[in-house]
């Protein structure tokens, strides 16, 4: 069996940028929808990460990139930034696809990555098998593809061939 390729910082941070780009504009619709210009004027004076201006905010804020990011590792294993750059997120012992609690699990282990000072992230950096601090927390890896080299199968493949 051959090592696998594990994506390193820099992909990832660009798969984390194009990321951003894709899902911020679809929050600001919807958030614009939802309360029309006054949301724009109450977030300039409100910066703070527990502040919010009604339910539809937590929704649209918090609950929808999460449901979305977790949709995305379980199903497609990567968001769309990490599928555009050939990068996959897959359990760490298994090389499989996630399950919906070890991707939740991942997306909260970020609050760590983050404190203190992003240094769960740049611990991708030095370590041998590429993993930011929400990876060890969550049991996984990120590891490269490209088109020539198969992935492992899907949890509906599994099921299916049982």
């Amino acid at each position: 069996m051959t090592q696998p390729r594990y994506a390193g910082f820099w992909r990832r941070l660009l798969a984390t940028i194009v990321d951003s780009l894709l899902l911020l504009p679809v929050l600001a619709l919807l958030l614009q929808l939802a309360y029309g210009a006054d949301y724009w004027r109450w977030a300039e004076s409100h910066s703070g990460m527990l502040d919010l201006y009604g339910p539809a905010d937590l929704l649209i804020n918090y609950l929808l990139p999460l449901v979305l990011t977790v949709f995305f590792w379980v199903r497609y294993r990567g968001s769309p930034g990490k599928l555009l750059l050939g990068c996959r997120v897959v359990d760490a012992r298994s090389g499989g696809t996630l399950g919906v609690g070890q991707a939740v699990l991942r997306w909260f282990a970020y609050i760590v990555s983050m404190l203190p000072l992003c240094l769960g992230f740049l611990w991708i950096v030095w370590d041998a098998r590429k993993q930011g601090f929400h990876d060890k927390i969550a049991g996984t890896v990120v590891v490269r593809v490209s088109a020539k080299e198969p992935l492992p199968p899907t949890l509906d493949e599994v099921r299916r061939s049982l």
